[in-house]
């Protein structure tokens, strides 16, 4: 059986306030010709296929067409998880009815462990594989609370519920293992040892990793994981591997070479994984120095010939110094050149004193839980209460991003 293994679509991205529909269908084309070339029998999506919980119209289309798109190919089973950027109920919302087309989505942890182990068959009813498709498990998924509970306590505790989740799928799927047939099984959190493109936090509160990988239970063949955007193994393990994100999500995932992972197993042996190599649709850029710099950079990359969309550029001008109408410059600078300039501003090394040991955060490079962070420490909130206001700001949130999706 071939498996290809992807996830981190984040399907209706704004881009400092610019649609990217234009390259995520790009990515989706490629993907599809992909399966079909390859003769993939199996299609894993391991989170975050939408990039809000009530993503814009034209992502929704893409991702019914992209699937519809599948029917009558060689690829028999799409296993399909929610990651912590979906909203459940807008993913589950056409469940059964996928499900009647092979298309197995679980969205959120439900009540019974069993709903997550999905087996998949052949026409003549033979089993080929069993997936044990773990969706991001959301806080109220892991825990209840706890009376006095720090948060080291209450991040230590999600740890353990996380692992005890895995390992109850592994109890139940023990069956299995006399079946000689690939046991696989999908997860959206971080795991120790992975190696991000830019600051990706730990997606439950505390700095405790999610899990490590060598906690994930034995009886698993292969586990496709989603959340960190850099495609890698985890922890020396070839067999547990995060497939990055499908297109770059931000100007510190540049340098990355983004993939999907190809699985080829014999029986329950995997026999060979290939990593193949997305085409890049849309080149952003990162241009760092003082003016003049900045300028013959500039130039020496629009001098080079690209083919795919207009490349999308980030300028860092290192000055101490007072440039007036400086984005006017550099816009009028660039209007000849097929790029644009989306983003532009000054690294000073002077600060004044006061501020000499702040860092100064831009607003675009800040997520939501970020600027609450930020928020919460002006109004003098103490350092022992941080967790537990992240936690219930996490938990309002999610239902809050639920009820927009309804």
């Amino acid at each position: 059986m071939k498996v290809l293994h992807t996830s981190d679509w984040h399907l209706g991205q704004k881009f400092l306030y610019n649609d990217r529909e234009e390259e995520h269908q790009m990515a989706l084309d490629w993907l599809t010709v992909t399966i079909r070339e390859q003769e993939v029998q199996t299609l894993i999506v391991a989170g975050d296929i939408f990039d809000i919980g009530n993503p814009p119209n034209y992502a929704r289309r893409m991702y019914y067409r992209f699937l519809t798109g599948l029917l009558g190919s060689c690829c028999r089973h799409i296993v399909i998880t929610g990651g912590n950027h979906d909203s459940p109920a807008m993913l589950n919302a056409p469940r059964e009815l996928l499900a009647s087309l092979n298309i197995h989505v679980v969205a959120a942890a439900t009540e019974d462990v069993a709903d997550e182990v999905i087996e998949l068959k052949n026409k003549q009813g033979e089993l080929e594989a069993v997936v044990a498709a773990v969706p991001f498990l959301r806080d109220r998924d892991l825990r209840y609370s706890v009376a006095a509970e720090s948060g080291y306590e209450r991040a230590e505790r999600i740890r353990e519920n996380i692992l005890a989740h895995y390992q109850a799928l592994a109890e139940l799927m023990q069956p299995y293992h006399s079946k000689k047939v690939p046991i696989l099984a999908t997860g959206h959190l971080y795991a120790s040892g992975a190696e991000t493109s830019s600051r990706q936090d730990n997606i439950y509160v505390g700095n405790i990793e999610n899990i490590d990988a060598g906690q994930f239970p034995s009886l698993f063949d292969y586990i496709a994981l989603g959340h960190i955007h850099r495609a890698q193994e985890v922890g020396g393990q070839a067999h547990i591997r995060y497939s990055g994100s499908l297109i770059p999500l931000s100007f510190s995932e540049t340098k990355d070479e983004k993939s999907v992972f190809l699985l080829e197993f014999a029986g329950k042996k995997l026999k060979k994984t290939s990593t193949l190599p997305v085409p890049v649709f849309r080149r952003l850029k990162t241009i760092q120095g003082n003016l003049q710099e900045v300028k013959e950079r500039l130039n020496a990359f629009a001098a080079k010939e690209r083919e795919g969309l207009k490349s999308w550029l980030e300028v860092i001008v290192d000055t101490d110094e007072v440039i007036p109408q400086l984005d006017r410059e550099l816009q009028e600078f660039t209007k000849e050149m097929n790029l644009e300039l989306l983003k532009i501003r000054i690294n000073r090394s002077y600060q004044a004193l006061e501020l000499a040991n702040e860092p100064q955060a831009d607003l675009d490079d800040l997520d939501v839980l970020d600027v609450f962070r930020k928020k919460c420490e002006s109004f003098g909130s103490p350092p022992e209460a941080m967790a537990e206001l992240q936690q219930s700001f996490l938990e309002l949130k999610d239902w809050m991003e639920e009820r927009e999706s309804i």
